[in-house]
């Protein structure tokens, strides 16, 4: 089964911009052109491979030709960028919020000495970020999952070690013995799909408390705990100088927490991918090495 480099190129478009008109102003063609050419891919498929929605999504059917066609147009910027042509490489990553603001920043140094190179950052929850990359929407993920994607290579990073905290007064208002009462202590949560806190409840046999606030930053997310919202997991670099300073201590009985990360990337023979996986090989030696 053959497909054509052009209906593929569409087909990820689509799903870059949400809908066919969107995509036919970026592609300069009409919205009944975009149309034409998916019918003409879903035929040669024979399945349907787009969600006729807003968003407009790859159906299940769909999700390995972005795959292809994301590939497809790495590797064609990366030959027409080695035959002279002025040709952006694109690399299309997953990664966490908290990679993100912490050790991930000298990939972005290393990424800004390459010009032709251009990162699409989609920031993700790390147990998450695996799908980005089963549905092709992304190259290579950071991600908590140890077992690739088929396709792809995996390799360790080490771990983000989170700490239980929170101020030494909420702490006070909540104590039970040598304890704290779990069930009552506020806690703040990065959205729906941070399960750090709860699976450390679950450990002290309480639920959820009454007050959960989200807080979906990094760097707001720790102002929040520092400020007594409520109890958090801190990152190693907010956690130490704010126990220096005493603005916040540790959660009596808990223990700090690593989460294990993962550099997953499709098997290309692509030299800007080996140089990202490279750039974040050597930033991952801030991580701790568990």
């Amino acid at each position: 089964m053959r497909f054509d480099p052009a209906q593929l190129e569409t087909l990820v478009t689509i799903t870059e911009e949400g809908t066919f008109e969107a995509a036919a102003r970026r592609l300069h063609l009409t919205p009944s052109a975009v149309s034409q050419r998916i019918r003409a891919l879903e035929r040669t498929a024979g399945q349907v491979l787009v969600r006729r929605a807003t968003p407009s999504v790859a159906t299940p059917a769909g999700e390995p030709l972005v795959r292809l066609g994301r590939q497809m147009r790495l590797l064609a910027a990366e030959a027409a960028a080695a035959l002279g042509a002025a040709e952006v490489v694109e690399l299309a990553v997953a990664v966490n919020a908290d990679s993100l603001a912490t050790w991930f920043r000298p990939v972005l140094d290393a990424v800004a000495a390459r010009p032709s190179t251009a990162l699409r950052l989609h920031v993700e929850d790390q147990v998450y970020s695996h799908d980005l990359l089963r549905r092709g929407e992304v190259l290579a993920a950071v991600s908590s999952e140890a077992e690739p994607v088929q396709g792809c290579a995996v390799e360790p990073l080490g771990g983000l070690r989170y700490t239980p905290a929170a101020t030494p007064a909420l702490v006070e208002r909540h104590r039970r013995g040598r304890g704290v009462d779990w069930s009552a202590l506020p806690m703040v949560v990065f959205n729906e799909k941070d399960h750090l806190q709860d699976d450390l409840l679950a450990a002290h046999g309480a639920a959820r408390p009454p007050v959960v606030h989200r807080v979906p930053s990094t760097a707001d997310f720790h102002q929040a705990v520092r400020r007594g919202l409520g109890w958090g997991m801190l990152l190693d670099e907010q956690l130490e100088p704010d126990l220096a300073e005493g603005r916040v201590v540790r959660m009596p009985g808990a223990r700090p927490v690593v989460v294990r990360l993962f550099w997953h990337r499709w098997r290309l023979d692509s030299t800007a991918l080996d140089g990202l996986s490279a750039d974040v090989r050597a930033a991952a030696g801030a991580l701790a090495q568990i």
